[in-house]
């Protein structure tokens, strides 16, 4: 086996893996429920610790995405960074760069889910429109769907 196919296989699996964890048990509450807004849809939160409730509109949305794939593309860079050191693995500079924003770029893209959002056009545009606006019996079609979209930064 040669060195840059090994190389791949680890990049990927460290990316995906801390990529579960940052969309999921990283990110923070708030992040996930104020992403999507807008001022037409807009967001009440109410923090769980008995704080404030706040009207999150397009510019918060913006806002909590934008923090959320800096949280997210972090981890993953964090994870990329000490997993390869560990296994002895030497990975491009430039290319993990341009992994890394591939991947924070397609996630905001992805994440914001407005209304007539990129998501929902290329579903749309994909004859997927039904399934990403799933939302019943446990499964939520347009979260699938932005996993697709997001997990092939390499």
């Amino acid at each position: 086996m040669t060195y840059r196919p090994a190389a791949f296989a680890v990049a990927y699996a460290l990316l995906r893996a801390s990529a579960d964890y940052a969309d999921h048990w990283g990110q923070s509450d708030f992040d996930a429920q104020a992403k999507g807004a807008t001022d037409d849809a807009p967001v009440t939160y109410t923090y769980e610790n008995g704080g404030p409730t706040v009207t999150v509109g397009a510019a918060g949305g913006r806002r909590a995405c934008a923090h959320h794939v800096i949280q997210y593309t972090a981890t993953q860079g964090l994870a990329l960074l000490a997993g390869t050191r560990v296994l002895g693995i030497r990975l491009h500079p430039a290319a993990v760069a341009a992994a890394l924003a591939v991947s924070g770029l397609t996630h905001y893209a992805a994440d914001r889910r407005v209304p007539h959002g990129l998501l929902h056009r290329l579903a749309k545009a994909t004859g997927k429109e039904r399934f990403y606006k799933l939302a019943d019996h446990g499964m939520n079609g347009s979260y699938c769907l932005d996993l697709l979209c997001t997990n092939s930064a390499l």
